[in-house]
């Protein structure tokens, strides 16, 4: 049994040596071993006004991500407006997600629930936790 289960390694080994080995050598002249990457395609930047809210009133612990990535604790309601721009084809193509999670405010019973929150890109509602109904953050894949 030893000696099936060590040829069968052996050969198991060469075969991956084998099969790992290098080429024909380098490569032909004018063909670069890297790919290089490709100029922007694109018609120049991509630029878009997003707007953060979350609604509510008192004060609410909140996480955001926008130009940048914060969390801070703001009064009701909050509101946060940024020029967002794209300039990368993969940005363009793939996207930059913006998002904010809404902290925890009272409801009149005095319980928590996640406050309501909106994102507006260039005056165009685009995502929303259904006005507090939901526990999830709001977000939104820019492109």
């Amino acid at each position: 049994m030893r000696k099936i289960i060590n040829g069968t390694a052996l050969v198991l080994t060469a075969a991956l040596l084998t099969g790992c080995g290098s080429g024909d050598g380098p490569p032909p002249a004018g063909k670069s071993a890297s790919v290089k990457p490709k100029p922007d395609s694109g018609s120049g930047e991509v630029k878009h006004e997003v707007t953060l809210e979350v609604l509510g009133h008192g004060t609410s612990q909140v996480y955001y991500n926008l130009n940048t990535n914060k969390f801070e604790k703001v009064k009701l309601p909050w509101k946060k407006t940024s020029t967002v721009t794209l300039t990368t084809d993969a940005e363009k193509r793939i996207g930059t997600t913006v998002s904010v999670v809404p902290g925890s405010v009272y409801n009149a019973d005095g319980t928590l629930r996640a406050a309501a929150c909106v994102i507006t890109v260039d005056g165009k509602k685009v995502a929303d936790n259904q006005g507090d109904k939901s526990d999830k953050m709001c977000k939104y894949d820019l492109k």
